[in-house]
């Protein structure tokens, strides 16, 4: 899903923006000219500007890819060779855009002002510039800076950055006019991405300032489940922005309540974005078989990282399980013990023997009955059940047999619902197919007064969705609550954060 924010459109005051936000994920994870020169990150910004859009909000690893459903052949103490294949795959999807490793903050104002000395392979080196005069990178950063310029649509958009040997959840802030102004690197991947997701360094939560339509917006982007951690969220309100950028991969219907939070609590408008995935079709993936015991009933997008309705990647278990065991026949001791007696050869459980209540209510169990009588095929033929009268006090008494027992039962019986069987044959497997959609999208525009302005956008890929909006308003929610200012106690209360300017931006 992609965001775009336009100041002042047609017919509006040149105090009005509009936000603009399109569903749409590339998840193919190949070659940077494709993913940006193709039908994508260049068509939408096109589409953008067609409607005087003048932010475009993409969603969280929109390149590069988000590796939902995978686990890179790990669990707990091993990692597969063909894991290992897959991730050298998505390690070359990924994006360089010539910054450095750091202390995962890359070099910062060194790489966006274009300070860093060429790494061109000296091989290759001729004295001249790189390829089309890129001296780092793989030139995916000249791409985002001239569809920006050719636009004239200010982009935001999350990337897959590969640096030195690390990757690293990224998002980068690029200028119409001035090119990449920003970028920031996730500082806290969530659950499974950590095995693939370098953490980046919270000096990079710095916010980015740009003025459009005369209109000055401070904005920066809290990565997907970053927004639930309180401190990044206030790391952000202290930098004084009226525009925050929240991409996602979460399509739980939890998230707006979250977004509406963080408008109401940072008195700022919040957009987010978040990527619209259809699962193959029928024709294209065969169903999902599952038992009559599958209790499994996971809605889409319910997991704890944003995520889909796919199996459990780290489990060790065997697609098929094999045929458990019958637990082996013990005793006890005096002392408590239970001691497990020799196993015996497999056979087919025995019925439960007739019996009789006493008068006080003892269940007395009779001699067993002869066995059971065989059909010429030699399968068991199915005894009928012996009678039974009840006494006074609701007592059942067995009779005794008789050598053809009717196959009625006494008035005063009750027979009871037959018991199912041990051996019963497993159900039929049935089949299930998966949901339309691996991640439903849900992006949204709220207010500072946690109005919802567009959205949730649910199952579209294709759609944009927008809203007028006054950024005055987040002044005039500032009356009765600053919570990096009149509504911080900061005279009580501490905040700073390791390597970050927490000093507020004018507006």
């Amino acid at each position: 899903m992609d965001t775009d924010l336009q100041l002042s459109g047609e017919g509006q005051s040149s105090e009005t923006t509009t936000y603009a936000l399109e569903q749409y994920l590339n998840s193919d994870g190949g070659v940077t000219e494709r993913l940006l020169r193709g039908l994508n990150l260049e068509r939408l910004a096109r589409r953008a500007a067609a409607k005087k859009i003048d932010i475009l909000l993409l969603p969280e690893a929109y390149l590069g890819g988000y590796p939902r459903g995978t686990h890179f052949g790990c669990v707990v103490g091993s990692r597969s060779p063909e894991g290992r294949e897959e991730y050298l795959r998505y390690f070359h999807g990924a994006v360089d855009l010539g910054d450095t490793v750091g202390d995962g903050a890359g070099a910062g104002e060194a790489w966006v002002n274009r300070r860093l000395p060429s790494d061109v392979a000296p091989a290759s080196e001729d004295g001249k510039p790189g390829r089309d005069g890129i001296t780092r990178g793989d030139g995916t950063r000249e791409e985002l800076e001239r569809i920006a310029r050719e636009t004239g649509v200010f982009l935001v958009t999350g990337v897959i950055e590969k640096a030195g040997g690390s990757l690293y959840c990224a998002v980068v802030y690029v200028c119409p006019r001035l090119g990449i102004i920003g970028k920031r690197r996730k500082v806290m991947p969530t659950g499974a991405e950590r095995l693939v997701w370098a953490q980046g360094s919270p000096a990079t939560l710095r916010a980015v300032s740009t003025t459009i339509r005369g209109v000055r917006i401070n904005l920066a982007a809290a990565i997907c489940w970053e927004n639930y951690m309180p401190l990044v969220r206030q790391a952000l309100y202290a930098q004084n922005i009226n525009l925050y950028l929240a991409p996602t991969a979460d399509g739980r219907d939890a998230w707006l309540s979250l977004l509406r939070t963080t408008a109401i609590e940072g008195r700022c408008f919040v957009v987010s974005s978040n990527m619209c995935v259809r699962n193959a079709t029928p024709s294209q993936a065969p169903p999902v078989a599952s038992t009559a015991s599958d209790t499994s009933a996971i809605p889409n997008g319910d997991d704890a990282d944003g995520a889909s309705p796919d199996p459990d990647p780290f489990s060790a278990r065997p697609a098929t399980r094999p045929a458990s065991h019958p637990r082996r026949a013990s005793c006890l001791t005096e002392e408590g013990f239970e001691i497990a007696l020799p196993s015996s050869p497999p056979q087919a459980p025995p019925r439960r023997r007739h019996s009789i209540m006493d008068e006080n209510g003892n269940e007395i169990a009779l001699p067993c009955p002869p066995p059971a009588r065989t059909s010429s095929r030699g399968r068991e033929t199915a005894r009928p059940r012996r009678h039974s009268v009840y006494d006074e006090d609701g007592n059942e008494i067995v009779l005794c047999a008789t050598k053809h027992a009717p196959s009625a039962t006494s008035p005063a019986s009750a027979p009871p619902a037959p018991a199912a069987s041990a051996t019963a044959p497993p159900a039929p497997a049935q089949t299930k197919h998966q949901p339309a959609f691996a991640s439903r999208g849900g992006s949204a525009i709220v207010s500072p007064f946690g109005d919802v302005l567009a959205g949730p956008q649910w199952e579209d890929d294709e759609g944009i969705i927008y809203a007028d909006v006054d950024f005055e308003d987040c002044i005039r929610g500032r009356l009765d609550l600053d919570v990096a200012g009149s509504y911080s106690r900061n005279d009580s209360f501490r905040f700073e954060v390791r390597g970050l300017d927490l000093t507020p931006l004018p507006y």
